[in-house]
């Protein structure tokens, strides 16, 4: 009613105005007639298409209009922002609104060329409109405009968000969607694509099996990392600077039967125990000979080789004394038990890190020293690689360091020339793993490094990169699914330790992929089931978040199979799953071997 009262007032005045100066009536009525409402899918009808959140998804309940609405949840360090870049005019007036509710809600704009300007309410009980307004600079062709919520807060929900003024010189519409979407060459690890080009489109993005893992601007993609004799659906969609287009229909492709990746992996068991031995310390678990660990563990990583300072680069390997480890075998002993692991057929590495052994290789002579003193290890004891285990403060990311395929923080830049050097030194057969925290690699999700913005932790996400140019030499990663906090899963829900639903939902990311730090054009690529096994305590002495078995049973169940899942959908089904890391093998002792005789039962 308020809108058509207005509309009333203002063609009357037109009128009057219009009788005496005609000129001026066909001015106001171009002029007006130049409005639009420039953002592209304010009503999130069409999920996030044409936003950028930290922390966003779409939901169907509350909304105020229409079938969807924007729901986002800040954390400590995110505020939760969704943005989008629109086209505009230069020397234009423009109108921004929408509809929020919860509390500390903001909508503002940014890049005005004049005086940026953002509204806020503290609380909103039920929708409330929202809205400011600003002219853009004399030069001003692009303005960001956003919503968010405040840092630690409750979620909050958006809808109907308008900007309103002249339309920019650009397209106004999305591109309509690709037509003859086919494969080319299939692989036992890769898929090619091809379609037909599309007017008007400036790029293209590609999904598989829902997900957007690549974006390119001609009419072909190769996507890679896919998990051999599995069946992928793919499909694409244009884009131009007002948006995205519809998704294409679908295809599917079964990739090719495969011998198994690289990184070392090809003579492990196609199903893998790893686990942690107490080599240079004991605790309550007590120590354990290397000859006295079962058969049934295929990978044994040896904790810990530590730095002699944190920046030395300097790695060494003091095995545990006698003074605190009175059963401890002798060098030779210890040598010869390490032989006869590997005429059996197992792995036997040397991990490095650990809770206690940081390691920052700060400067090109720290990674060379690591390179040399880690090689040292590798020789005197005859083992077969080398685990990373860095944990604490060992990687972050320098301010501005925010794409994980081109990383320049030297930490993470050494880190990673040093492993290929080590993989180049060794050969095919050198076994290469990796046990991040889950800070480290799924929180990248929703944070990398210190973000955008600033006030992020920088360790978010921080071995991401290192796991990324490394994926070819990679023989395991096995992500610690323990002592961690909630962490945002694909489903946009945070899952917390305690169950199979954190395992299944942190597992799914590394097999799925995901948009790092929700950057849709920014995906770090799923990595193959043969590479990727799950990281549990092996008993409530181990750690905080151990599960039954119960709950160990239902996680492989439902990744491997599909089935017994609960409440999360994964986003595929992966037999070829490598299998499980445990830490410990000592705790795993004195708990009755319950974490190894499940293991067994489950997999024969």
């Amino acid at each position: 009613m308020e809108r058509t009262r207005r509309r009333r007032s203002v063609l009357a005045a037109l009128t009057a105005v219009g009788l005496a100066v005609p000129g001026i009536t066909a001015l106001s009525s171009a002029a007006r007639a130049a409005d639009a409402d420039v953002a592209v899918n304010g009503g999130f009808e069409s999920g996030l298409t044409g936003w950028t959140c930290t922390a966003g998804t779409t939901v169907n309940s509350p909304v105020h209009s229409g079938s969807s609405a924007l729901q986002a949840t800040p954390a400590g360090g995110d505020n939760a922002q969704c943005a989008q870049t629109v086209t505009v005019q230069p020397d234009a007036q423009y109108t921004l609104s929408g509809y929020v509710r919860g509390s500390y809600v903001y909508l503002g704009a940014s890049g005005t060329g004049t005086t940026d300007v953002s509204t806020w309410t503290q609380s909103a009980p039920d929708w409330q409109k929202l809205s400011t307004t600003f002219r853009t600079g004399a030069a001003t062709t692009k303005v960001t405009i956003y919503t968010h919520g405040w840092y630690g807060t409750g979620a909050y929900q958006a809808d109907d968000i308008t900007l309103v003024g002249p339309g920019g010189s650009g397209t106004t519409q999305p591109p309509a969607a690709p037509a003859g979407l086919k494969t080319t060459t299939v692989t036992s690890s890769s898929v090619g694509l091809s379609w037909s080009a599309v007017t008007g489109a400036t790029s293209y993005a590609v999904y598989r099996d829902g997900v957007k893992v690549q974006t390119v601007t001609g009419t072909s993609a190769t996507v890679s990392g896919l998990a051999a004799s599995t069946a992928y659906g793919f499909q694409v969609t244009a884009v131009n600077e007002a948006g995205e287009s519809a998704k294409s229909a679908a295809v599917t492709a079964t990739t090719s039967p495969g011998g198994g990746g690289g990184g070392g992996s090809s003579d492990l068991p196609a199903h893998a125990l790893v686990g942690y031995l107490h080599a240079s310390f004991a605790n309550g678990a007590g120590y354990t000979r290397l000859a006295d660990v079962p058969d049934s563990w295929d990978v044994i990583d040896l904790a810990f080789g530590e730095p002699t300072s944190v920046t030395s680069g300097d790695i060494r390997f003091n095995r545990c004394p006698v003074t605190e480890c009175p059963n401890v075998e002798s060098d030779a002993e210890f040598k010869a038990a390490i032989k006869a692991k590997q005429a059996a057929g197992k792995k036997v590495l040397i991990s490095i890190g650990g809770q206690n052994g940081q390691v920052q290789l700060t400067t090109t002579a720290a990674r060379d020293t690591f390179v040399s003193s880690v090689s040292n290890i590798i020789d005197t004891y005859g083992l077969d690689g080398l685990d990373i285990d860095f944990e604490g403060h060992s990687l972050s990311l320098n301010t501005g360091d925010t794409d994980f395929r081109n990383p320049t923080t030297p930490v993470i830049v050494n880190l990673i020339s040093a492993l290929k050097t080590l993989k180049a030194k060794y050969g095919a057969k050198f076994v290469l793993t990796m046990a991040p925290e889950t800070f480290f690699v799924q929180n990248g999700y929703q944070f990398y490094g210190s973000g955008k913005w600033g006030g992020q932790d920088p360790r978010c996400g921080a071995y991401l990169p290192v796991i990324h140019a490394l994926r070819d030499d990679l023989t395991l990663l096995h992500v610690q699914d323990y002592n961690s906090g909630p962490i945002m899963g694909l489903d946009n829900q945070y899952h917390s330790m305690g169950g199979a639903d954190f395992h299944i939902a942190m597992t799914d990311m590394l097999l799925t992929g995901f948009p790092v730090a929700g950057d849709q054009n920014n995906v770090f690529p799923p990595l193959r089931p043969d590479q990727v096994a799950i990281g549990m305590p092996a008993s409530t002495n181990a750690g905080n978040g151990h599960v039954s078995p119960a709950e160990v049973t239902k996680t492989l169940d439902c990744l491997t199979k599909k089935t017994n899942c609960g409440s999360y959908t994964t986003h595929g089904t992966w037999p070829a799953l490598r299998g499980l890391m445990t830490w410990s093998v000592n705790w795993d002792r004195y708990a009755n071997w319950e974490f190894q005789k499940n293991f067994d039962a489950y997999f024969g």
